[in-house]
């Protein structure tokens, strides 16, 4: 008898094992796309980790990442010890926290709106247009708003002076405007392409429940209080959890395009920090201790948020 079952059992296993077989080759184009990407998360995402033991090291360009010593946890010492680190992971906090504040909302309100429109040219146009901007480089958004906002060549500073006839207050390389600059920039840039997300999940919504809806009496803002938004809270608690979890970073791209010695003081994050440190000062090592910390937290929160959720009875990602 165990020696039938066992005979069973591989010719089961062996069939299993032809079928599945049988689909990979069946759908081999496909795989075949994947290896482009595969091949760029290992090669940028898995390879640099190598990398990670010059945040335990005294890094040296003629030892290389092996050969070079040992120190601990010197390096933590040294960047826990610095005044302009946990002033750089302050300005990091804020303005990510603020961004979700006030940027996280947009796409969710612009999406209840468009859905509510009528006529398809009018939405086309729309969703074309908020989102246009997501393709724009921060170089090219940090030139517009230089035109825009110059007190001397741009169109704020003109009008001020031509029409108002007054002196233009200075807004680029002000501390006080610097922070309101980088939320109102990132939610044009970013608000169109986290609209269509929340557009593609309305769209799964079944008809039958608005008409349902109708029969009942309900209007078109009780209706999208009381079944395109609940719709959406898979994907809003999906994009909140990722939300948190890039808190650590401070939108390199754009706050290195848009900030200058002026605004240093409120403008300073841990990317720039880490930029001077490695790129510019060639501390390596240092700056390889600060991503370290950095991507640490950044597990905290991300892992954190899903938790919370799940309290929250919602689903999360792990």
């Amino acid at each position: 008898m165990t020696t039938q079952f066992n005979a069973q059992h591989s010719g089961l296993n062996g069939k299993r094992k032809n079928k599945t077989m049988t689909k990979i080759w069946q759908q081999r184009y496909l795989f075949l796309l994947l290896i482009p990407g595969m091949a760029s998360l290992i090669l940028f995402s898995y390879v640099p980790v190598y990398g990670v033991q010059l945040a335990f090291k005294s890094y040296k360009v003629s030892l290389g990442i092996w050969g070079s010593p040992w120190n601990n946890f010197a390096h933590f010492e040294r960047i826990f010890g610095d005044p302009d680190f946990w002033s750089v992971t302050k300005n990091t906090l804020i303005i990510s926290f603020m961004k979700i504040l006030t940027g996280f909302p947009v796409p969710i309100v612009l999406s209840l709106l468009l859905n509510e429109v009528r006529s398809k040219l009018f939405k086309r146009v729309s969703q074309t247009i908020l989102y246009l901007p997501n393709f724009i480089s921060w170089i090219v958004i940090a030139s517009l708003i230089y035109s825009l906002f110059s007190t001397q060549v741009g169109v704020y500073g003109k009008v001020m002076t031509m029409i108002f006839g007054t002196k233009a207050t200075p807004i680029l390389g002000n501390p006080v405007f610097f922070r309101a600059e980088l939320y109102l920039s990132s939610i044009w840039k970013g608000a169109g392409a986290g609209m269509i997300v929340y557009l593609a999940a309305i769209s799964g919504v079944d008809p039958q429940l608005y008409e349902s809806a109708q029969l009942d009496g309900a209007g078109r803002f009780r209706m999208m209080w009381s079944i395109t938004l609940p719709s959406l809270s898979f994907a809003i608690v999906l994009n909140l959890i990722m939300s948190f979890g890039n808190v650590m970073n401070g939108a390199f791209d754009q706050i290195f395009n848009l900030y200058s010695a002026t605004v240093f003081s409120v403008g300073d994050t841990i990317d720039t920090y880490v930029y001077r440190m490695g790129i510019v000062g060639g501390r390596y090592d240092i700056s390889t201790a600060v991503n370290l910390f950095k991507s640490i937290v950044s597990a905290m929160l991300l892992f954190g948020s899903d938790r919370v959720a799940k309290l929250l009875g919602q689903e999360g990602f792990f």
